[in-house]
């Protein structure tokens, strides 16, 4: 199928992500809950806090008396776009659409080809089927690139969407995704657009291999056994499945390359996390396991109606371009 594989994998991921962008924007901001501190209220006199151990109930001592933050409360998916429509406005909820649409262009235009083009040439010829473990051996391997040529776009939409979050005077205030990455290539060097890139890479292959493998296969045992028929009903119950599983399997991953991608790097200090290995052990540190699967949500919220959306289009658009 070739480059017919590509463009009909990109149209549908940039209508998908595009369509979903909101709850994943919220996923956004609560997986960095907890991070970090609570605005000090007197800066003169507070000791600086680690981003992973500022969760902790922390004692601020003043002019002889002690002032306790406690822990910001944690809140859900609707307090959390609630909050963001309010001090921000309708429009934050499309912070670094932008960016999405050139990571989609980038990332998934990539796996979704790719994938094709393997499973073209791992299925079984007489059959036209592929067994799963092939299916999810091309989906990480079609996950891996996709993630190592779309990671520049990742890390902008990341900021771009957490920037609101922050106060006025340590937002990066990228104006598009072409500025975010300049930005970051002139001020903190080339490699800061793969910062978090293994984590990228690892979380593609989680996704692309759950995601694709289990549509393909849940699809195939729907027509085998006859419960409907290849139509738009077999397409949203396949695809559906698809993004609980791939989502129960990326979100610990998610988290931590959200991180990762959203820490600012002062020059001459000490990084906030020196990688994904240590961003998870002070995260379960200090927050718990179950930090791990903040923003789930929100994940399962956007990874569902967005795998829906992204296989539905795909069905159709193949349709479209079959004769082509």
């Amino acid at each position: 199928m070739g480059v017919k594989g590509f463009v009909e994998g990109g149209i549908a991921s940039i209508v998908a992500g595009c369509m979903t962008h909101p709850l994943d924007l919220i996923k956004v901001r609560m997986q960095l809950q907890g991070e970090t501190h609570a605005p000090n209220p007197n800066p003169g006199t507070v000791q600086s806090l680690r981003p992973a151990l500022a969760f902790q109930t922390t004692s601020l001592s003043g002019a002889g008396s002690s002032i306790h933050v406690p822990p910001p409360p944690r809140v859900g998916p609707i307090a959390v776009g609630v909050r963001i429509i309010q001090l921000e406005g309708v429009s934050a909820l499309f912070s670094g659409v932008s960016a999405t649409v050139l990571r989609q262009t980038l990332y998934s235009t990539t796996r979704m080809g790719l994938y094709d083009i393997l499973k073209q040439k791992w299925s079984d010829p007489k059959s036209g089927n592929m067994p799963l473990v092939r299916k999810i051996g091309a989906g990480l391997v079609a996950g891996a690139v996709g993630a190592a040529v779309g990671n520049p776009a990742d890390v902008a939409m990341v900021r771009m969407q957490a920037d609101g979050r922050l106060p006025q005077s340590q937002r990066r205030n990228y104006k598009s995704v072409v500025d975010a990455i300049s930005s970051m290539a002139r001020q903190e060097g080339i490699t800061s657009l793969w910062r978090g890139s293994s984590l990228t890479i690892n979380r593609a292959m989680l996704v692309t291999a759950s995601q694709l493998a289990s549509y393909d296969q849940i699809k195939e045992m729907i027509l085998e056994k006859g419960v409907m028929k290849d139509g738009l009903g077999t397409h949203v119950t396949a695809s559906f499945a698809a993004g609980f599983v791939a989502a129960v399997a990326s979100n610990p991953v998610d988290v931590i390359k959200t991180r990762v991608m959203n820490m600012k790097v002062e020059p001459g200090a000490e990084p906030p996390y020196s990688g994904a290995l240590d961003c998870a052990l002070k995260t379960v540190r200090a927050e718990g396991p179950l930090a791990l699967y903040k923003g789930f949500v929100p994940t399962i919220s956007r990874q569902g109606p967005f795998t829906v959306v992204l296989f539905v289009t795909l069905e159709q658009v193949r349709k479209l371009l079959k004769d082509f």
